[in-house]
């Protein structure tokens, strides 16, 4: 093909891209009109991917945080190809099966915390995360407890798109112009020791200060009125920000005095991420639900699953024997393609030790980066667990002043871009994201870090 044949495909895509396609958190109108380039991505490689125009990135955020086991895993394709050709659908309604969703569950419940008792599957952690909010009102309404319906989420939380999980999500992007959060959905402060309300706080009183006003928080709505608090074992996009030493076990403490569900929102922590294999086994969370989806599949097939507590399931039983029938469900729950895609995924995480190389790895990836970072004038933190790291820039970390939100990351991030690694700026800061595959190797950390280096150098000066 010529390259003028090149260009004509090319042109020809994209502009029914800006015709007919309607992207996900996007400038609408800039790309409509064609103002902003767009990528159209064709394949992929371990760590790497390459677009129509031949160019080929590493991808240091793994797409969403998704592709846990990196691009070209012929092993998942097989899967799920195979069980299209074997069984493309049926539903699971009514106490029908199919065997992948059901060797899938067993695989899920091996691997999830002890007290866990069984996995419904949906299709996206949005989708999940409004299962856990429904099936939370649920569980109070068969206890005879109906008045227990709030849900306490964090600010700079993301838990999903949906109505129910836009409400959760502490990122006012996703509020303003759509009537949300509902009425209901409650926000507690962002545990991050860089955005303390007083620079003169330790970190011991700064713990203090956050239970204090998540309890005053539950004291002043009534702890009758609150069903469940959710959060992210370390907050996703609102930052990749870890939780300040003892949060997690101060906030369970609370919870269970005032008889509040705990869900973990384990949509990027789940399968490795963070060096273990759920968030919750780092931090010693025993949650009543939690909710998994990325990693659940590495995206190859769209999957998602809420895990419930024994101790939720005792009361859904009950609840069936007095009631009847569970009148929840999605078209495509327990879809036998995600599920052969999950098995496959499952496996590789096994055989190929990702767990065990994303502490490994992780570790090596922060190091890296703080020994190239933190002597910058701009960067006010270098943070991360696992594979998934962040920095913070701000312009004068010492003065505490800050960037305009989204000026100074969002080019740090093109700037990578040109030089070939894809990576991600939060939104509502000024914050470059790291969360490549848990394939990647220490020499493929070494190349995400050069780029970074030589990117905020070029935006920021030397």
């Amino acid at each position: 093909m010529t390259p003028l044949d090149l260009d004509r495909r090319n042109d020809e895509l994209a502009a029914w891209d800006r015709d007919c396609l309607l992207h996900p958190t996007t400038h609408t109108a800039q790309h409509a009109r064609g103002d902003t380039p767009g990528r159209i991505v064709t394949g992929g490689e371990g760590v790497f991917v390459t677009d129509r125009d031949g160019n080929r990135f590493l991808d240091a955020f793994a797409a969403l945080y998704c592709v846990n086991a990196g691009y070209g895993r012929t092993e998942i394709a097989d899967a799920i190809a195979e069980q299209a050709h074997k069984l493309a659908y049926f539903h699971a309604f009514a106490g029908h099966g199919n065997e992948p969703a059901i060797r899938l569950a067993k695989m899920v419940m091996d691997r999830a915390p002890d007290h866990m008792a069984r996995v419904y599957f949906g299709l996206s952690g949005s989708d999940a995360n409004e299962t856990n909010v429904k099936l939370a009102w649920h569980y109070n309404i068969l206890r005879g407890k109906p008045e227990k319906r709030k849900i306490i989420s964090r600010w700079r939380a993301y838990h999903g798109s949906g109505l129910v999980s836009g409400s959760m999500t502490g990122l006012k992007v996703y509020h303003d112009r759509f009537n949300l959060p509902l009425d209901g959905f409650l926000h507690t402060h962002t545990p991050h020791y860089l955005r303390r309300p007083e620079r003169e706080m330790d970190e011991a009183a700064y713990l203090d200060f956050l239970i204090a006003e998540l309890e005053a928080l539950i004291a002043r709505e009534g702890p009758e009125t609150i069903a469940a608090f959710v959060g992210e074992p370390v907050l996703g996009t609102g930052g990749i920000i870890p939780p300040p030493e003892g949060y997690w076990a101060r906030v369970q403490a609370l919870l269970a005095e005032h008889d509040i569900l705990l869900i973990a929102d384990e949509v990027v922590t789940g399968f490795g991420r963070t060096g273990q294999m759920f968030g919750s086994d780092l931090y010693g969370l025993r949650p009543d639900f939690m909710t998994i989806a990325k990693g659940l599949t590495s995206a190859y097939a769209p999957l998602s699953g809420s895990i419930l507590s024994q101790r939720v399931f005792d009361v859904l039983m009950t609840g069936a024997d007095d009631f009847g029938p569970l009148a929840h469900g999605w078209t495509y729950s327990a879809h036998p393609i995600g599920a052969a895609a999950g098995i496959a995924t499952l496996d590789l995480v096994d055989r190929l030790g990702l767990v065990e190389n994303a502490g490994e790895t992780g570790a090596y990836l922060l190091e890296r980066l703080r020994e190239r970072a933190e002597g910058h004038r701009n960067v006010a933190e270098v943070r991360g667990v696992g594979l998934l790291a962040a920095v913070e820039l701000m312009k004068d970390p010492s003065a505490g002043t800050w960037f305009e939100p989204m000026t100074v990351g969002p080019k740090v991030v093109a700037e990578m871009a040109r030089l070939g690694v894809m990576t991600r700026a939060m939104p509502e800061g000024n914050i470059v994201g790291f969360a490549p595959p848990l394939c990647i190797t220490r020499d493929e950390v070494d190349q995400v870090v050069d780029a970074f280096g030589q990117a905020i150098e070029s935006v920021l000066g030397a």
